[in-house]
C-alpha cells in the first residue's frame, strides 16, 4: 500500500495545526458559526443531531493493521467505543467532542491518515473495487490510479469550492464492484482494438434526489492523459455547474441540461488546451505502482488439503467458506470477508475491541492489510486456504463471522434519524427488524444474492435507488413511512429501481420485505435471481401481493 513521503506527511501535519488553531478561535468566539462551517467541513467534521460527526478518509478502502489499531484507539478514547464504516469506504465517528477533534486528527497523522475532503463541496475520497489486485477477473489493478487521483485532487486549489461534492470511482475488473456508473466520474480500465489498456470515462452518474446512471463521454483514454482529462471535466463543471440551487448543482444535472454531446465537446476543447502540459510521466506512474506489488505468497500454499477436509467435517464452516470467501488469483489463497452485519448490530458498526482483533488477524493471516468494502464490510484479501478454519473460528468468537455476504441480511444502511440531522426516518431499526425476520438460514440462502439498501432520506447515503430492494424513509406529518423500489443495481447492469407503490408505515416495512421475498420464490424460474425475476415479471405480481389487503 502507498506510504507517505515527506511532502505527504508535512501537508497533513500542517493541516492538523491549522485546524487546531481554527477550532481554538471558534471556541473562543473569534470565528462565527458561518465562518467556521466551511473550515470544519473541509476537515470532515459535521454537526449532527446529538454531537459532531467526524468522517475519516480511507483512500480506496485500503488499511494497514497499524491504521486499524489507531481507528480502534480513537473509538475507545474519543468516542463511545465504536466506529461506522460507510459506502465510500470511509469510517465515521458519531460522538467526538468538538474540542478534541484536533487531537484525533493529530493521532491519525501519526499513521498516515486524515479527514481532509471527506465533506464539503470538493473532490471526495476516491473509491475502488475491494478485490483490487487479487480478483481473478481483473484486467489491471486500479489502486495505483486511485492513488494518483488522490494526490492530484488533495487540496487542489482550483477545486476547493465546487458547486457541490464530487465523487470518483475506478474499476479494473470485468465485474464492476465499485458502483462506477453511479459516480460523478466513473473510470473503467479497458483494452482498445490494439490491445492497449486505458480508461473508459463515464460522467454524470449519481444517486440522491435525482438518481442518474452515468454516460460514457470517452470510450478510450490513454493512461498518461488521465489526470489532464479529469482536470478538464472538473474545470467545465466548476465553470458551468449551477450554484443557484443546491439540488441542481451536481455534474449530473449539468450533463442532463447541457446534453452529453455538447458537454463532451466542452470537455474535449478544454482538454486540448491542457493535456500536453499535464501528461503524466511514466517514471512517476511506475513509482506509484511499486507501492502495490504483490506480497510474498507462499508457493507451497496450493499443496494444503486441509480445507476440503474441514469443509466436510464442519458444515457451518463450509457455509462460511462458500458465502464469505471468494476465489483468489493466486492458487492456495482466498479473499475472506469480515461481516459487519451480525444479528442485532447496526450495519457497518464495529467496536474498538473488534478492530483490535481484526488488526491482529490481518497481521497473522493477510500480510498486515485489509480493505473496507462499499457494502460496509471488511475484507482480508490474502488468506491461505490452510488458515481459513482458524480464521473463521477467531472471527466467530468476535461476532464477525456471520455467513451472509451478498445475502438479504447483508443490508446497506445509512445512520438515519438515530444520528443524522438530515434524515426523515430511522434506518437502523428497520434494517435490524428485517434481518431478524430472515434468521432462518435455509430460507436466507435459498434466496440467493439479494441487495437490500436503506436510506433515511432522499440524499440516498444508503444507495436505496440501486438496491435490488430499495427502502427510502419519508416523513408524513411527523410519522415515519417508507417507499420501496425493486429492480435496482449498481453493477455492470446498473439500473434504477422502480417504485413499488404507495409508501408503508415503519411497522410494516419488515413484513412487506418478507412478502416481496416470498413472492419472488413463487415466481422465479429455476435458479433465476431476484433481479432477473423482477425484470422478467415486472412490478404487477409484487404489487398484487404487497397491497392485496390495502
Amino acid at each position: 500500500m502507498y506510504q507517505y513521503d515527506q511532502y505527504d506527511q508535512t501537508l497533513v501535519n500542517e493541516r492538523v495545526a491549522q485546524f487546531r488553531d481554527q477550532t481554538r478561535r471558534f471556541l473562543a468566539g473569534e470565528l462565527s458559526e458561518d465562518q467556521f462551517r466551511p473550515l470544519r467541513l473541509m476537515n470532515g467534521l459535521y454537526i449532527q443531531t446529538h454531537a459532531p460527526m467526524l468522517r475519516v478518509a480511507i483512500p480506496y478502502g485500503l488499511l494497514s493493521s497499524r491504521q486499524l489499531r489507531m481507528l480502534a484507539h480513537i473509538a475507545r478514547h474519543y468516542d463511545k467505543g465504536y466506529g461506522h464504516f460507510t459506502t465510500r469506504q470511509n469510517i465515521q465517528y458519531n460522538w467526538p467532542k468538538l474540542e478534541e477533534v484536533p487531537d484525533i486528527l493529530a493521532d491519525l497523522a501519526t499513521v498516515e491518515m486524515h479527514a481532509i475532503q471527506t465533506s464539503g463541496n470538493c473532490i471526495r475520497n476516491t473509491t475502488s473495487d475491494h478485490l483490487a489486485g487479487v480478483c481473478v477477473d481483473e484486467l489491471e489493478d486500479p489502486r495505483p490510479w486511485c492513488e494518483l487521483i488522490r494526490q492530484w485532487s488533495t487540496l487542489h486549489p482550483e477545486f476547493a469550492f465546487l458547486p457541490r461534492k464530487f465523487k470518483i470511482a475506478v474499476s479494473g475488473a470485468v465485474k464492476d464492484r465499485a458502483a462506477t456508473q453511479v459516480h460523478d466520474i466513473g473510470l473503467y480500465l479497458v483494452k482498445n482494438e490494439q490491445g492497449e489498456v486505458g480508461f473508459e470515462v463515464l460522467v454524470g452518474g449519481g444517486l440522491g434526489r435525482t438518481p442518474i446512471i452515468g454516460q460514457t463521454i470517452r470510450p478510450f483514454l490513454e493512461k498518461k492523459h488521465l489526470l489532464s482529462y479529469l482536470e478538464a471535466i472538473l474545470r467545465i463543471y466548476n465553470l458551468f455547474g449551477r450554484r443557484d440551487h443546491k439540488y441542481k448543482a451536481r455534474v449530473k444535472i449539468l450533463l442532463k441540461e447541457t446534453g452529453v454531446e455538447p458537454f463532451t465537446r466542452m470537455v474535449e476543447e478544454e482538454w486540448s488546451n491542457i493535456r500536453d502540459g499535464m501528461s503524466m510521466d511514466e517514471r512517476e506512474i511506475e513509482r506509484v505502482k511499486l507501492f502495490f506489488t504483490s506480497p510474498a505468497y507462499d508457493p507451497n500454499a496450493p499443496a494444503d488439503t486441509s480445507l476440503d477436509a474441514k469443509r466436510v467435517s464442519d458444515p457451518a464452516f463450509a457455509v462460511w467458506v462458500r458465502v464469505n470467501t471468494v476465489e483468489h488469483k493466486v492458487p492456495g489463497y482466498r479473499a475472506a470477508f469480515v461481516s459487519l452485519k451480525a444479528q442485532g448490530v447496526a450495519p457497518g458498526d464495529m467496536t474498538d475491541a473488534q478492530m483490535e482483533i481484526v488488526a491482529d488477524l490481518a497481521d497473522q493471516y493477510s500480510f498486515g492489510e485489509l480493505r473496507v468494502t462499499h457494502t460496509q464490510n471488511l475484507l482480508l484479501a490474502d488468506v491461505k486456504q490452510a488458515d481459513l478454519y482458524e480464521l473463521w473460528q477467531r472471527l466467530g468468537a468476535a461476532n464477525l463471522a456471520t455467513a451472509n455476504i451478498g445475502k438479504a441480511t447483508d443490508i446497506i444502511c445509512c445512520p438515519g434519524l438515530d444520528f443524522c440531522s438530515l434524515a426523515n426516518s430511522s434506518s437502523i431499526p428497520v434494517a435490524l427488524e428485517i434481518a431478524t425476520r430472515l434468521e432462518d438460514a435455509d430460507y436466507l440462502y435459498d434466496l440467493g444474492d439479494i441487495r437490500i439498501n436503506i436510506s433515511g432520506c432522499m440524499n440516498g447515503c444508503g444507495h436505496h435507488t440501486v438496491g435490488h430492494i430499495g427502502i427510502l424513509g419519508v416523513d408524513k406529518k411527523g410519522e415515519e413511512w417508507f417507499q420501496l423500489t425493486l429492480g435496482g443495481s449498481s453493477s455492470n447492469d446498473a439500473t434504477l429501481g422502480e417504485r413499488l407503490g404507495p409508501s408503508v408505515p415503519k411497522a410494516d416495512v419488515a413484513s412487506t420485505v418478507d412478502t416481496i421475498l416470498k413472492t419472488y420464490i413463487e415466481l422465479r424460474e429455476g435458479d433465476e435471481s431476484f433481479l432477473d425475476t423482477v425484470r422478467r415479471t415486472g412490478m404487477a405480481p409484487f404489487q398484487g401481493k404487497v397491497y392485496a389487503n390495502h
